[in-house]
């Protein structure tokens, strides 16, 4: 099979809905999306599963779409973790080798980024993924990649994003009871960005901002290298909540109003302009105003904006960050939020679609709401990249069997989910699932 007939499979299990999308690259590079299926999601609430079963059902029911659409049978997929408990923090890693002149291997890199998963973390956190920013090689630094040269001492910068173990278990254990394989666990906010964030934005610094259902994530880049993330635990559906309460109007029509007639800015709304809700049981119509309405997005739009904001400045890059932010998300597709952003920051802001890497123009996978679905496709090809080339470098360095029996169990997952998979198997066996 060659490299273009690879097909991959993201499985976005968001508060709102849970969406599977399958795809390929073209000869050309770009992502085709074969297909797609999406249902809602009853059973995650702010990015974390807290009820199995309506959730493994959802998943089985995108999973199935997707499989109808595409002709493709699914059984590995990668997915999308967030949710309040997520964590960011900086460490830096030291190797030392025997012989300054040896070159540096796959093994070296893999296991000093291995080391990282040994540092202590809170009672019940655990480290979900460790992202190597730069090496240095005997004081040499600024090193994107040092496999091949020569050294004795190996250093790297380290991002690293921790987490609940149990809200990463739940999420195995969801995929599991859909009788499906999980190739690779990747922070929403990560996967986001690849899909729409240019190679030029992350290299001149740029804030992404995901705006889900129930968290919004927070990505910041600057010369190409991952600097701060941080997940908010507000979102889209606190927005409809808000409207709910401050309209005395059910849920559904809350969320029809937000998305049919919602601004994140009021001074932008007629003050005479109404729209009339159907009452309930032959109860008169409500009326609502435009402007109340949008008074009350903007309100709670501020309140995340704050918070945004904040991280951008704890993240000691706010003077630094030349490309501004971009806002993807469901979230984003409120009226006029690139103009409150721009207000309450002072910086350039834009809308952002999953169409940076995109073979073809489908209106539905386009939208900012399935930019963490298409991104999970595109890490799992990145990854998929890195080994192949790694295998390539390898094979070239050496033809120690010892080696390659090291590197083996290494590749297409992380060590948190290795580590899930091994201390669970005789849980799953056991669950009859």
């Amino acid at each position: 099979m060659s490299f273009n007939d690879e097909i991959i499979v993201g499985l976005d299990i968001g508060t709102t809905k849970i969406a599977a999308l399958v795809g390929r690259k073209n000869e050309h590079g770009k992502l085709e999306i074969l297909g797609m299926g999406k249902s809602e999601s009853i059973g995650v609430s702010r990015g974390v599963v807290t009820r199995i079963t309506p959730t493994v059902e959802a998943i089985q029911k995108a999973v199935q779409e997707a499989e109808e659409n595409s002709g493709v049978k699914i059984e590995l997929v990668n997915v999308g973790i967030a949710g309040q408990h997520i964590r960011s923090l900086q460490h830096h890693g030291i190797k030392m080798r025997n012989s300054y002149e040896d070159e540096i291997t796959n093994v070296d890199i893999t296991e000093l980024i291995d080391d990282m998963y040994k540092l202590v973390m809170m009672p019940g956190e655990q480290i979900l993924d460790v992202i190597p920013q730069e090496y240095t090689v005997d004081s040499e630094q600024g090193i994107s990649d040092p496999l091949g040269m020569a050294g004795s001492r190996l250093e790297a910068n380290f991002h690293i994003i921790t987490g609940q173990i149990a809200a990463a278990k739940n999420i195995y254990k969801c995929v599991k009871k859909a009788e499906l394989e999980v190739t690779n666990l990747i922070l929403e906010p990560l996967a986001s960005s690849d899909s729409v964030l240019s190679h030029e934005e992350k290299e001149a610094g740029v804030v992404l901002v995901d705006i889900g259902g129930g968290t919004t994530d927070i990505a910041i880049f600057k010369e190409n290298i991952i600097r701060h993330t941080a997940v908010i635990p507000f979102g889209g559906n606190i927005i409809t909540d808000d409207i709910k309460e401050g309209c005395t109007i059910i849920r559904k029509q809350a969320e029809q109003l937000k998305v049919k007639f919602g601004s994140a800015l009021a001074e932008q709304t007629s003050d005479t302009e109404i729209v009339a809700i159907p009452g309930l049981r032959g109860r008169e119509p409500k009326e609502i105003s435009i402007q109340n309405l949008a008074h009350i997005i903007q309100a709670r739009m501020e309140e995340i904006i704050e918070q945004v904001y904040y991280e951008i400045k704890n993240s000691g890059y706010e003077d630094k960050l030349i490309a501004g932010i971009v806002v993807t998300g469901g979230g984003a597709q409120l009226k006029h939020v690139t103009h409150l952003f721009e207000f309450m920051t002072g910086m350039d802001t834009r809308i952002g679609y999953p169409t940076e890497h995109l073979a073809q123009d489908n209106e539905k996978i386009t939208s900012p709401s399935f930019s963490t679905g298409v991104g999970l496709i595109l890490k799992g090809f990145e990854r998929l990249e890195k080994n192949n080339a790694s295998e390539i470098k390898e094979k070239n360095q050496t033809d120690e069997d010892e080696v390659k029996e090291e590197i083996k169990p290494k590749r297409g997952m992380n060590a948190f989910l290795r580590m899930i998979k091994e201390k669970t198997s005789e849980f799953f066996e056991d669950d009859n699932v």
